[in-house]
């Protein structure tokens, strides 16, 4: 049986966005947003499914925005946008909450998605602004 040597190299930066584990999720999320905000009222279209759908493409855009970048302030810079965002679309999804837009469980999928998204966020730009 052949063994091998346990190596102690740090793992591989992803490639690319489509590999970060954070922008699929991000990619997720905006999906579950898409299907949440459908059965929002016709009169909010233009506005609170219009805000909420472009908060969640903004935070998936901005991950793979900043993973474009060549410097590692750039990609924070990019990632904190994203998490504004995500601070953005938890607000929306909170106020069609209060106005009984959504059904109780109707976005429990986004927000987990969107605290697992944020979680992630958060801790990548600390790996990439050390104190």
């Amino acid at each position: 049986m052949l063994l091998m040597k346990p190596t102690s190299r740090a793992p591989r930066p992803a490639a690319s966005h489509r590999d970060l584990i954070v922008w699929q999720k991000a990619m997720d999320l905006a999906e579950e947003v898409y299907r949440a905000s459908r059965g929002l009222p016709a009169s909010e279209r233009f506005g609170l499914v219009h805000q909420m759908r472009t908060a969640a493409v903004s935070i998936a855009s901005n991950i793979a925005e900043g993973k474009g970048r060549n410097q590692p302030r750039d990609y924070a810079r990019f990632l904190a946008m994203a998490r504004g965002s995500a601070r953005e679309l938890d607000t929306h999804l909170g106020i069609a909450r209060r106005l009984k837009y959504l059904r109780d469980d109707s976005p429990a999928v986004a927000e987990q998605l969107l605290d697992e998204v944020g979680r992630m966020l958060t801790a990548l730009m600390r790996r990439l602004t050390p104190l």
